[in-house]
């Protein structure tokens, strides 16, 4: 993002911030929809930024590519016992939110009104056109990012609903390695020669874009 100078930083940013904070609120409005008001209770029922963004993760995405918003709490007893299926819905709420952005936002492609582009002639300003392929291409990421099934992404938490008992015991056996095998897959990226996360995140991310624009 940042090889795109201040235009590139203006539409990461815009992108950042509401790719992140709607993805953070589709959490928070999921669970206080099947009766926790955790989210509620924690300020995080909002659409407002400042509520979601986490000040360096926010900073290590735009630099790095890779970051994070502050979780949203629930309480997984309450989801519970209002149906099996809740913390799973609720995990999925955030990953199926950056899906429907980049639906909404490649209506303008898809009607022929501009065509997507990843280049900008403008020193300062972003074009439109621009921004959101960007924020396109960025939601399409977070969505396939988020649904790794590893801890603490939201994918562990869905996979955890649909699996049998013994699946279920050995995520759960996993979920302490969870932030180390996600380190491990960012950083390093590819193992044997095969590129992981190119293979889990970016192809399909790229093939979505491509088929929504």
């Amino acid at each position: 993002m940042l090889n795109y100078g201040i235009p590139g930083l203006i539409a990461a940013a815009v992108t950042l911030v509401i790719a992140f904070t709607v993805h953070e609120f589709a959490h928070a409005w999921t669970a206080d929809q099947l009766g926790d008001d955790t989210p509620r209770i924690n300020g995080r029922l909002t659409l407002n930024p400042l509520a979601h963004l986490d000040p360096i993760g926010s900073l290590m995405l735009l630099i790095a590519g890779f970051g994070w918003a502050k979780p949203v709490p629930v309480n997984p007893y309450i989801l519970q016992r209002r149906t099996p299926a809740g913390m799973m819905l609720v995990s999925a709420a955030g990953p199926f939110s950056n899906l429907v952005m980049a639906i909404l936002a490649a209506i303008p492609f898809k009607a022929g009104l501009i065509e997507p582009t990843f280049f900008t002639t403008s020193r300062v300003l972003p074009s439109l056109s621009f921004v959101l392929s960007l924020f396109i291409l960025f939601n399409l990421f977070l969505l396939f990012f988020n649904l790794l099934p590893v801890f603490p992404l939201d994918g562990e938490k869905v996979l955890m609903h649909f699996l049998p008992y013994s699946g279920q015991e050995t995520l759960n056996r996993l979920r302490p390695y969870g932030p180390m095998i996600l380190m491990l897959l960012v950083f390093l990226g590819s193992f044997g020669g095969i590129n992981i996360l190119g293979a889990l995140i970016s192809t399909p991310a790229v093939r979505l874009f491509q088929l929504l624009t």
